[in-house]
């Protein structure tokens, strides 16, 4: 049974404006992220991704218009070889309170329905603190990225994971998943 990996999206896989992705061509990669993606797969892993969209909530785009974003990045990640086998996603706005917005566990628990999979011990890569506590709070391994400009904030802080699962990108954590697969498979 193949390993899954948990991804958040914004400042991980994509650059994170600081505002909402609200259409294709807003979705830029990181530099090396798809790579990763796709160098995952290679070694048999499985990513799914959990994201926060609470511009659907606040009607800054619809369901179908993140569907469109979410087919560009898969497009995308296709060119290189990389595979997506779900994107969870919370549509509400923080003061919704809802049990989906990350650092809440819904979308994993969504993630584990759906596929038919337990993420208890799997890597949840992200780049902020709700991202981590969602990791953690589900049984998850957190890995944090400092791409996104929010992970370096979240560094030596309480809710950091330890230095060694701390990394400069994507595709660190990639890497050091890969070199070392025998320790969490």
């Amino acid at each position: 049974m193949a390993e899954f990996i948990v991804l958040d999206r914004d400042g991980v896989i994509n650059v994170d404006l600081m505002t909402y992705v609200t259409k294709p061509e807003d979705f830029k990669p990181i530099e090396g992220s798809l790579e990763a993606i796709a160098l995952l797969n290679q070694k048999g892993y499985k990513i799914a991704i959990a994201t926060n969209q609470a511009c659907i909530e606040k009607e800054i785009i619809t369901d179908l218009e993140l569907a469109a974003i979410h087919n560009y990045m898969v497009a995308l990640l296709n060119e290189v070889g990389g595979e997506i086998e779900y994107i969870a996603y919370c549509p509400h706005a923080p003061e919704s309170l809802c049990k989906c917005r990350k650092p809440e566990t819904g979308l994993l628990l969504e993630i584990e329905s759906h596929l038919g999979i337990n993420l208890k011990g799997k890597y949840f890569i992200g780049d902020k603190e709700s991202d981590v506590l969602a990791g953690r709070n589900h049984g998850c391994v957190p890995l944090l990225i400092k791409t996104g400009g929010y992970g370096e904030k979240v560094v030596g802080t309480p809710n950091s994971p330890p230095a060694e699962h701390c990394f400069d990108s994507l595709l660190d954590a990639a890497k050091y998943i890969t070199n070392n697969k025998s320790d969490n498979s």
